[in-house]
């Protein structure tokens, strides 16, 4: 087993940066697995040379670091046989390479043998934008939500990131946890520079409502989608529109309690779906798939147009240009009441 080279102490997870503002989800998943795994000897990190882990002092647990290298194929058949062993291994590797390239492994040893294992998947959406189409991850949920037994997670900030890795914990099969790649906004402080009051905490497989309205319900995943919607709900209220803005960090099991009682609450069956992924097999999808059972409802969805992003750029950047924005989600919202 090879194990990472020392550094510096980790900085506890869920802490700010150092530096000062947020932290991204990465690295506060990082910091807090370091932890986990000095309390816990059944948690093996398996990595595929992410970067993520250089320089990283594991301690006593530095023998439960494996760096796989650059074959994810393998990495999934490895965390199958030690999750099978009794063990519960964190797989490290990019989103776009977890959902596509070991997507066999994944299926037929991990999803189908319904195992303890966590992929953590960097770099999801356009967060990689930098990289071109090849590294992007607009995909990824609608193949990870379609596989038996797989729980499917998008935190939208470092905190949440932390809550919900930590709840993971406790599932007994397998998850796919998407993460981003750079810092994102505090949701909390965003929330409180907004005057919204606290968001109840995160909780695993529950939808999180973070403001509330009686027009339009705007439902939304992952970072940046959540704080368009919360962008949109700041314009739509200066237009006298009551939007209800709902965090659905769990893509499956989707809440469907939750979002239908918000819908009915309304009093209008429609519902905004805001997401960084192509439109089908999405968060949207899943919503409508799930909504259309209950009773008819409207569902429009503000995600990246079917077509491959084939420029370079930062990730705030090519969302913008791909119209994943608060605009955006005003004017669904505005022509759907119409």
């Amino acid at each position: 087993m090879s194990t990472a080279g020392p550094a510096a102490a980790a900085v506890p997870a869920g802490a700010a940066n150092p530096a000062g503002g947020p932290r991204a989800g990465r690295d506060v998943y990082r910091d807090l697995l370091v932890e986990l795994m000095a309390a816990d000897d059944r948690l093996v990190c398996l990595d595929s040379d992410t970067g993520l882990f250089s320089g990283v002092d594991f301690g006593s647990a530095g023998d439960r670091y494996v760096n796989l290298g650059i074959a994810e194929q393998n990495l999934m058949g490895v965390a199958a046989g030690l999750a099978r062993s009794g063990r519960i291994p964190m797989v490290n590797t990019m989103a776009t390479f977890a959902s596509t390239r070991a997507l066999e492994a994944v299926k037929v040893d991990i999803a189908f043998n319904d195992l303890p294992v966590r992929i953590v998947a960097t770099h999801g959406g356009l967060a990689a934008g930098h990289l071109g189409p090849t590294h992007h991850a607009l995909e990824d949920l609608a193949i990870m939500r379609t596989l038996p037994n797989m729980t499917v997670v998008a935190p939208a900030d470092g905190d949440a990131c932390a809550r919900l890795f930590r709840q993971s914990l406790e599932l007994p099969g397998p998850v796919y946890l998407r993460l981003g790649r750079a810092a994102t906004p505090d949701l909390a402080a965003t929330l409180a520079t907004a005057g919204v009051p606290d968001a109840p905490p995160v909780r695993l497989g529950r939808v999180q409502p973070l403001r509330t309205g009686g027009d339009v319900v705007l439902a939304a995943c992952g970072p940046y989608p959540v704080l368009a919607a919360l962008g949109a709900a700041d314009e739509l209220a200066r237009r006298g529109i009551g939007a209800t803005v709902l965090n659905v960090h769990t893509v499956r099991p989707l809440d469907v309690e939750t979002l239908d009682a918000a819908v009915l609450a309304t009093g209008r069956p429609v519902v905004v779906t805001v997401e960084e992924h192509w439109p089908s097999g999405g968060l949207g999808s899943a919503v409508a798939e799930a909504l259309a059972e209950r009773r008819p409802t409207r569902v429009l969805r503000v995600a990246v147009p079917d077509g491959f992003v084939a420029v370079a750029g930062d990730q705030r950047y090519l969302l913008e240009r791909a119209g994943v924005t608060a605009a955006a989600v005003v004017d669904r919202a505005v022509a759907a009441l119409r």
